[in-house]
């Protein structure tokens, strides 16, 4: 592997794209410690370990949230904007012929998503601010009050543009660099936060012996997340003979290769969203006057609290649906069945068309089956190893997990590619 770092480093192109990408990833570093003013980032830090909802953002924003700085939105409001598209594009038809229409179609919606990002991200902008000017984190916060009205509308601009800064940033580096540039800005904002709290678990009192467990039980959470991902089934494609004037096309033999786990880490951030928002909506009326309301709260706050077997059990169902929906809706905008007719491709022993549809819609289902459930273990895995290792302040993030074994494996693959080009051996070996 390191001689194959050093052959990637000698290569001028591929040295110049790897020192971009990390060039952009300073970048990204200095910006997300540019805090805006009139925060209190002692009460906001401890906000954060309280509230699951805005933990949940702070990943996304690449740990920028934790200094509340010009890009504390980060890109969370372009992966909605994405994940909105796609839902959408079997529902619109105009969406969908776009998909087909080859690389201009796949731009524009590109610059769809990136419109849509704006008003989002505005909503996000506001909605944020709101919760921590509640919290009195936020002074001079307010739209109605003459006061507070611009202060207001300058603070959601400014984080708005610092979330259009870092989709720019995310989509130079994915034409420049290395990688996939949205998943490289998360990947280093978790790598970043992880001294920390390792030095945070230390301080705490946690034992030496709990963290080198919980150590193993990351370790062994990384190798099954790569084999899981890794994994697919290969379906054999065969291609009829065509003649055209004394040349021969076609005949040949291939597959379709169908991953176990198609739909990544968007299960667990769709089930997560809507796990947090009942029992942040709770909290807001366990001091109600109403006995009733304040008494329903205070029920609904327990059996979604991240701390209750209930909620790590819902959890668990939600991620496995998520994830056959997920993978219903991608596989519908591939429709294998029509481009291998068009393309004289065919399964043997099965028919052209709906028959051809039906047997991949199968497969799909049953090899989905067992990733919906490995999804679901990854997602309850932090709430297992805490109870096993007794270690509540450095906490194993599902997401965060399979961000970074994505991104690394996405990245190698990239390097290997480039490598194996220039037919120098690879890192996979």
């Amino acid at each position: 592997m390191f001689e194959a770092v050093i052959r990637a480093f000698r290569l001028p192109d591929v040295r110049r794209k790897i020192l971009f990408t990390f060039a952009m990833l300073a970048v990204f570093r200095v910006v997300a410690h540019v805090p805006l003013p009139g925060v209190n980032l002692g009460s906001l830090r401890q906000l954060l370990e309280q509230n699951q909802l805005l933990g949940m953002l702070d990943l996304f924003s690449g740990g920028s949230l934790t200094t509340f700085s010009i890009a504390a939105l980060g890109v969370y409001p372009y992966i909605t904007a994405s994940i909105v598209m796609q839902v959408l594009a079997p529902v619109i038809p105009q969406l969908q012929e776009m998909q087909k229409d080859g690389e201009a179609g796949r731009t524009r919606v590109a610059q769809y998503t990136r419109v849509l990002t704006v008003p989002l991200a505005m909503l996000q902008a506001y909605a944020q601010a709101t919760l921590l000017a509640r919290e009195g984190i936020i002074s001079n916060f307010g739209l109605m009050s003459a006061s507070t009205f611009l202060p207001t509308v300058s603070m959601i601009l400014t984080l708005t543009a610092g979330t259009m800064f870092l989709v720019w940033l995310g989509e130079i580096i994915t034409e420049k660099g290395v990688g996939n540039g949205m998943s490289l800005l998360i990947f280093a904002g978790i790598i970043a936060r992880l001294p920390g709290s390792i030095g945070q678990s230390f301080v705490s009192g946690t034992s030496f012996l709990g963290l080198i467990f919980l150590g193993v039980i990351g370790l062994g959470m990384v190798a099954a997340i790569i084999f899981i991902n890794e994994g697919q089934r290969r379906i054999m494609v065969q291609y009829a003979k065509r003649i055209r004037g004394n040349r021969v096309f076609g005949g040949t033999t291939t597959y379709i290769p169908l991953k176990v786990n198609s739909s990544g880490m968007i299960p667990l951030i769709f089930a997560m969203s809507i796990m947090l928002i009942p029992g942040t909506i709770a909290t807001y009326f366990t001091a109600a006057e109403t006995e009733w309301v304040k008494s329903t709260a205070q029920f609904i706050a327990r059996v979604f609290s991240s701390t209750g077997v209930v909620y790590w059990v819902l959890y668990f169902w939600l991620v496995v649906a998520f994830t056959y929906f997920y993978t219903a809706v991608v596989f519908q905008q591939q429709n294998l069945p029509e481009t291998l007719q068009k393309q004289g491709g065919f399964i043997p022993g099965i028919r052209a068309g709906r028959p051809t549809a039906d047997y991949l819609n199968r497969v799909v289902n049953r090899i989905t089956l067992l990733g919906a459930i490995f999804l679901g273990v990854v997602a309850i895995a932090p709430y297992i190893a805490g109870v096993v290792t007794g270690i509540q302040v450095l906490t194993l993030s599902s997401t965060g997990i399979l961000i970074v074994v994505g991104v690394v494996l996405d990245t190698m693959k990239q390097l290997e590619a480039q490598l194996m080009m220039r037919r120098y051996e690879g890192f996979i070996k």
